[in-house]
C-alpha cells in the first residue's frame, strides 16, 4: 500500500538480534554514496549493542549520548583498583585489576600479564588466601618460583599505600590522592610513566579532570575507606565521555531529544517496547497528582506525550524502520502503544519486515554443519601411563578419555577462583584428624580420647575455621563424628588392632605386551588386624558405592586394596589374608556414623583381580582407544567432558537414532 511505502517493522527475538538487524540496515545504507542513516532510541543498552555490532565492519558510530566514564578503560581501571584496595585483596578483584590492559607495573604490558596469569594459575586457584596483601604473599611464598615472588613484592609495594589509606576514615581528597598515586604506579610501563598511559585520550582527560575537581571540592568531606569505591562509582557515572573525532560521518545514534532538529535519509526507531519507548512514568513518592496540580507542576504523563511527539516526528521520515524485541532478559515484552495503534489502524494490512533479520541470522550460520566425530585416541604404548592409583582405576573403566587427557596429554583442570571449601576439602580434613589420632593411639585409647580427637580436628580444620560456613556446619558435624568414632573405637579395640593408617602401597600387574609390569598404587585409610585376618577400611564422608557398583566392578578401590594387602604391598604390614572390607560413613548427621561390611569378600577380590588384569591387558594393546564414556550410565560428569566434546557428538548420535556413546 502507498501508505506503507518506505516503512518496515522488525520484530526480533532478542535484543542481540534486534541490534544485529539495525547494524545491518545501517551498514546497507553506506552502500549508496552520500546516504545517511540514524538510529533513534531512548534505550541506551540497545545503542551500545548496535555500536558494538557495527565494529564488525570497522565502523565507529557517533553516539550523541556518549559513554559514562565508568564504561571507559581508564574509568574501569580506576574502579577495579579502588574495589581491590577497599576489600580484602580477594583473588577475583585482584586479578580483574591486574589483568586490565592499563596495568603494567613498570614492565612491558605483555610481560606483566604473563606474570599475572602465572600468579593466577599457581597461587590463586582454589580456596581464598588469608585477607590482605600478606595473605597473597604467604601463598606466593609457598607455591611460586623466585622470580614470581620478586614480581609480587614489587606489585605489593605499588598497592600498599592505597590499601593502607583506605583502612581508615579520611577526607575524600586524601583517598583520591592515594588512589591516583597507586593507579599511576600500577599503570607505569618500562617505556612510559603511569600518567602518560592513564590520562591520555578523551576518556583519560575526562578522568583526570574529574578526579582533580573531586580533590578540590571534597577536602572537608570525610568517609570510611570501605565506602570510597561506591562513592567513586556513583560520581563517575555522572561524567559523560564523547569522542571528538574518528566517528563515521554518515551514521549516527541519537536520543529522541537530539533527533528533534536533525534528519537522515534512513531513520531507524529502535526499542519500541512499553517501558522503553514510551518510558514508564513511574510514581511520585512525595507528591500526589492533586498536589502536583496545586503546585503548577506538569503531570507525570507529560513525558509520554513528549515521547509520542518525538516518535511521530521521526516516523514521518521518507524511509523508516521500526524495531523491537519480543523478549528481553528471557521475559516477553509488550509492544509500544504506538505500534499497537498502527496495527489497529492498518487492520489486515501488515507492515513489511524487510530482509535484515534474516540477514542477521545468516551472518554466522555455516553453509553446512559438519559435526565432530567421537574422539578415538590411540597413543603409542610408550606414552601410556605405567602406574595409576586405585581411585583412578574407576575413572579408567568409566571414562578412559579422562585418563588420556590427564596422564598422556598432561592436562589438569583449574580450580575455580575464590572457591568455597567443598566436599573434597571436608573429606580431607576429617581424614587428617582421624589419621593423626589413630597414629598417636594405635593400641590403647587415652582417658581423654574425645578431647584428643577434637584437638586433632582443630589442627586439621585450622585453615578453614575462619569461614563462617565451615564453623557453622562442618565443625558441629565433626563433633558428632568424633563422639561416634570414640564410642566405636572403645568397643572395637577389644577385638581389633590398628596396624596401618593413611599409608601407601603398591602392587605390580603383569600383562602381555608390556616390557615391565603395570603398577597399581593405593593409599589405605586404615587397616586393622583381627584373629580372622586383616580388615581394610575406607572412610567416606559422602555416600559409599552401592552393592551393585561393587559387584559390577565399577568401584574396585577396597577389593584392590585387599589384593595389595594380601600381596604384602603395604609397608609394615606383612602379607596376610583379608577377612573384611568395610566402609565407614562419617556424615555427622543422624546417625553420625555407620559401618557397612561387604559380603562375599572372596568373590569381590577374585572379580577385582581378574578385572584388573583384563583392564591392564586391554590397554596394553596399541589398537585400544581411550574412549570417552563408553558406558554413559556408569560415568559421572568429568573434568574433561568439554575437551571430548561429548554434547556435540553425543547429540548427533542421539538424533541419528543411535544409542549415545555406544
Amino acid at each position: 500500500a502507498p501508505a506503507l511505502s518506505g516503512l518496515h517493522l522488525v520484530e526480533a527475538a532478542s535484543p542481540r538480534e534486534e541490534a544485529g538487524a539495525i547494524a545491518l540496515a545501517m551498514r546497507e545504507a553506506l552502500e549508496e554514496p552520500g546516504r545517511t542513516a540514524a538510529l533513534i532510541t531512548p534505550d541506551r543498552a540497545l545503542a551500545r549493542r548496535v555500536a558494538a555490532a557495527l565494529k564488525r565492519w570497522g565502523i565507529a558510530v557517533d553516539d550523541s549520548a556518549g559513554a559514562p566514564l565508568t564504561e571507559t578503560p581508564p574509568g574501569v581501571f580506576l574502579l577495579l583498583l579502588a574495589e581491590l584496595a577497599a576489600g580484602s585483596v580477594a583473588p577475583a578483584p585482584l586479578l580483574a585489576a591486574l589483568k586490565h590492559p592499563l596495568a603494567a607495573g613498570g614492565m612491558a604490558a605483555g610481560d606483566f600479564r604473563a606474570r599475572v596469569r602465572e600468579l593466577d594459575r599457581l597461587c590463586l586457584r582454589g580456596p581464598r588466601p588469608a585477607s590482605g596483601l600478606a595473605g597473597v604473599a604467604d601463598v606466593v611464598a609457598r607455591h611460586a618460583p623466585p622470580r614470581l615472588r620478586t614480581w609480587w613484592a614489587d606489585v605489593s609495594a605499588r598497592l600498599e599505600p592505597l590499601i593502607a589509606a583506605l583502612r581508615a576514615e579520611a577526607s575524600v581528597a586524601s583517598h583520591v590522592a592515594a588512589h591516583v598515586a597507586a593507579a599511576e604506579a600500577l599503570a607505569a610501563s618500562d617505556s612510559e610513566d603511569g600518567a602518560s598511559r592513564l590520562w591520555t585520550g578523551e576518556a583519560g582527560e575526562a578522568a583526570s579532570q574529574f578526579l582533580a575537581e573531586l580533590m578540590e571540592t571534597s577536602a572537608g568531606w570525610r568517609i570510611a575507606g570501605a565506602d570510597y569505591p561506591a562513592l567513586l562509582k556513583v560520581l563517575m557515572k555522572t561524567v559523560t565521555v564523547r569522542p571528538v573525532y574518528g566517528r563515521h560521518p554518515r551514521l549516527k545514534i541519537w536520543g529522541p531529544l537530539e533527533a528533534r532538529l536533525q534528519q537522515a535519509d534512513l531513520v531507524i526507531l529502535g526499542g519500541l517496547n512499553e517501558g522503553s519507548w514510551p518510558p514508564d512514568p513511574g510514581v511520585d513518592p512525595w507528591l500526589s497528582r492533586p498536589m502536583r496540580a496545586d503546585f503548577g507542576l506538569p503531570p507525570l504523563e507529560r513525558r509520554i506525550g513528549q515521547a509520542a511527539h518525538d516518535f511521530a516526528q521521526a516516523a514521518a521520515a521518507p524511509r523508516v524502520i521500526l524495531t523491537r524485541s519480543t523478549r528481553v532478559d528471557g521475559a516477553p515484552t509488550v509492544p509500544s502503544r504506538w505500534l499497537l495503534r498502527l496495527a489497529a489502524v492498518l487492520g489486515e494490512e501488515k507492515i513489511p519486515a524487510g530482509p535484515w533479520r534474516s540477514w542477521h541470522g545468516a551472518q554466522d550460520r555455516p553453509a553446512a554443519v559438519a559435526p565432530c566425530s567421537r574422539p578415538v585416541p590411540t597413543p603409542p604404548i610408550a606414552a601410556r601411563p605405567r602406574q595409576l592409583s586405585v581411585t583412578q582405576l574407576q575413572t579408567w573403566m568409566r571414562d578412559p578419555y579422562a585418563i588420556y587427557a590427564r596422564y598422556i596429554l598432561k592436562l589438569e583442570p583449574l580450580d575455580p577462583l575464590d572457591a568455597d571449601p567443598g566436599a573434597a576439602e571436608k573429606g580431607t580434613v576429617i581424614h587428617q584428624a582421624l589419621e593423626e589420632f589413630v597414629r598417636a593411639y594405635p593400641v590403647d585409647l587415652p582417658a581423654d580420647a574425645l578431647d584428643q580427637l577434637l584437638s586433632c580436628g582443630q589442627r586439621a580444620f585450622a585453615a578453614y575455621l575462619d569461614r563462617p560456613a565451615v564453623r557453622a556446619f562442618w565443625w558441629p558435624r565433626f563433633l558428632h563424628v568424633a563422639q561416634w568414632f570414640i564410642a566405636t573405637e572403645q568397643e572395637r579395640r577389644l577385638s581389633h588392632q590398628t596396624v596401618l593408617s593413611e599409608e601407601r602401597g603398591r602392587m605390580p600387574v603383569a600383562a602381555p605386551g608390556l616390557a615391565e609390569p603395570f603398577t597399581v598404587i593405593a593409599k589405605a585409610d586404615r587397616i586393622d588386624r583381627t584373629a580372622e585376618g586383616l580388615v581394610v577400611i575406607d572412610y567416606k564422608t559422602g555416600n559409599p558405592p552401592s552393592a551393585r557398583e561393587l559387584h559390577a566392578g565399577f568401584a574396585p578401590q577396597l577389593p584392590v586394596e585387599a589384593l595389595i594387602a594380601e600381596a604384602g604391598g603395604f609397608k609394615g604390614v606383612p602379607a596376610a589374608a583379608v577377612a573384611g572390607l568395610e566402609f565407614w560413613r562419617l556424615s555427622g548427621g543422624e546417625p553420625a556414623g555407620k559401618i557397612t561390611a561387604m559380603k562375599e569378600i572372596a568373590r569381590l577380590k577374585a572379580a577385582a583381580d581378574q578385572g584388573l588384569r583384563d583392564l591392564v591387558a586391554l590397554f596394553a594393546r596399541p589398537e585400544t582407544p581411550y574412549l570417552s564414556q563408553p558406558r554413559p550410565a556408569m560415568a559421572p560428569a568429568g573434568d574433561f567432558d568439554h575437551l571430548a566434546r561429548i554434547k556435540e557428538w553425543g547429540s548427533v548420535a542421539a538424533l541419528g537414532g543411535e544409542e549415545k556413546n555406544s
